[in-house]
């Protein structure tokens, strides 16, 4: 069916030869994925099958999670097939079709990949990019990132107005998002940071009523000053020490919401640290694991709650557009590193 919003005005133009250029995964990263683990090779474009349709990306999105999609490591997906196309949402248009399903000149979000040009079948797809946001903004405000914050906020944190929220990763691509919707929804929100920088980001642009710098604050004193009652909710991206720590700052009842662990370095073999299970015990936590992929039946519900606060000026994402798929490589580490400027999108030219 064709798309029920305007034609878009942010598409980078069609590329100028008929070739397929690919970011490849080459070889099983050691940790975090590197630049030298990809490759880049070209192609031919391919032609769709009886029930297929072929994308021509536009924009490749760039997300942590990438980081266990390419290991080797137990995870809630299989791994990348080694010397094909690092698995990527993107988001593209239709420009040829035999599937009833869906028709040329349609904008969809989906599992296209890091490449110019790929061939789907309609499980492929996330969403339709049929609401009124820049189509960019289809990977990140009310693609993964969006869908992961507010799903996961609500569903797992179920916050009420007034509550205390600590977010980790407060300035990243779903954590500064938490801290919009938390203060949308009426709670006070806290946010942790790698640089100063983006604890000005998180306080001036995202929503939180304070931030700290994790690198250079006394987590124990500032959560003990400015929330001596507890917190209700812990929204935690990185795991390990940040969240041993916050665990002790959070009220009776509250709520851990476990949306990443960025900052273990592997889970092979199984890192130890200090015992978690009495906090657990005696503030009868709530703490529960969020997988976005587990809720693709709420996707559209809460891509349009999105889609509708960003029209009222309620919300919004950084997006950071770097021009051409030879920057796909080494993007992963840069997400990790904390080199990028907001939500990292790839734009194909």
């Amino acid at each position: 069916m064709p798309n029920d919003r305007t034609t878009p005005t942010d598409i980078p133009a069609a590329p100028a030869t008929r070739i397929n250029r690919q970011v490849r995964l080459m070889r099983r990263p050691g940790g975090i994925p590197q630049r030298d683990d990809f490759a880049l090779a070209e192609a031919p474009v391919p032609e769709p099958g009886e029930g297929q349709f072929r994308v021509r990306n536009l924009y490749l999105s760039v997300d942590p999670a990438q980081r266990g999609w390419a290991s080797a490591e137990a995870n809630y997906a299989a791994p990348v097939a080694l010397d094909g196309p690092m698995r990527a949402l993107a988001i593209g248009v239709v420009d040829a079709s035999r599937c009833d399903e869906v028709a040329e000149g349609e904008y969809l979000y989906g599992w296209f990949g890091w490449q110019d040009f790929a061939i789907a079948e309609p499980s492929a797809i996330i969403l339709r990019a049929d609401l009124p946001v820049p189509l960019a903004q289809f990977g990140g405000l009310v693609g993964i990132n969006g869908l992961t914050a507010y799903l996961a906020l609500t569903k797992c944190g179920r916050p009420v107005k007034g509550d205390r929220m600590l977010v980790s990763t407060a300035a990243g691509g779903v954590g500064s998002l938490v801290g919009q919707i938390g203060r949308i929804l009426g709670c006070r929100c806290f946010g942790l940071a790698g640089s100063d920088d983006k604890v000005a980001l998180c306080t001036g642009e995202y929503g939180y009523e304070t931030a700290w710098n994790y690198r250079t604050a006394d987590l124990d004193a500032v959560l003990s000053d400015t929330v001596p009652e507890g917190l209700d909710v812990y929204f935690d991206n990185v795991g390990g020490t940040i969240l041993d720590r916050a665990l002790r700052h959070l009220a009776v009842g509250a709520r851990v919401v476990q949306c990443g662990t960025a900052s273990v370095p592997s889970w092979t073999p199984p890192p130890t640290g200090p015992r978690n299970e009495r906090e657990i015990l005696t503030r009868r936590l709530q703490w529960s694991g969020f997988v976005l992929f587990d809720h693709m039946a709420e996707f559209r519900r809460a891509s349009r709650q999105l889609a509708e606060w960003y029209a009222a000026g309620r919300i919004d994402l950084r997006l950071e557009i770097l021009d051409g798929i030879e920057h796909a490589a080494g993007s992963i580490a840069d997400l990790y590193a904390g080199r990028n400027n907001g939500k990292r999108m790839i734009r194909i030219v």
